[in-house]
């Protein structure tokens, strides 16, 4: 029997025993532990208050292990100026189970709800630096915006302090 390389794409059959549902406010303390911790020691927890959990949870899934621990989360939203558009804010897999279909699976699941609500297409934004998930969001379909005002920056055609100085991101779209 041959070992399976572990860089390949699991069998969707992996994801079975995991628990995908809608995340409430009490999964609000538990992600925020983690979330530093996933993103490589980088300061992320800030970037997800408690009213994400609170106002957002009909378009974004929490996925539970058997034992109860966090396996990844997705938060998303439809653009109350462009009911179009939906924007992922966030998505994210605790780092043993990458590489196994997890965040396709959230992603999917975000994009069925934007698209039963209306949306066309839907938006994220990554740090120029993060190769990973450039590539993720690449072989998912999402294009890079690479109009007027952005730069190459590690590599990628990126938006300069798109979100405030020094703050320079990537930024995806995908059609529905």
């Amino acid at each position: 029997m041959t070992a399976k390389d572990p860089r390949d794409p699991a069998d969707p059959d992996d994801l079975a025993d995991l628990t995908f549902r809608r995340p409430n406010e009490s999964d609000h303390p538990r992600v925020v532990d983690v979330i530093d911790d996933w993103w490589g020691d980088r300061r992320m927890r800030h970037l997800l208050p408690r009213l994400w959990f609170e106002l957002f949870s009909g378009t974004s899934w929490i996925v539970e292990r058997p034992d109860g621990g966090l396996a990844g989360f997705v938060i998303a939203f439809l653009s109350q100026d462009d009911p179009a558009t939906g924007y992922v804010h966030m998505i994210a897999a605790e780092p043993n189970l990458r590489r196994r279909g997890l965040g396709r699976s959230l992603y999917e699941r975000a994009f069925a709800d934007l698209g039963a609500r209306g949306a066309t297409r839907v938006r994220a934004v990554t740090w120029p630096g993060n190769r990973t998930s450039i590539a993720f969001h690449r072989a998912l379909g999402f294009r890079v915006d690479d109009g007027p005002g952005t730069q190459r920056l590690y590599g990628t055609p990126a938006h300069p302090d798109h979100d405030g100085p020094d703050e320079d991101r990537v930024v995806f779209s995908r059609d529905l």
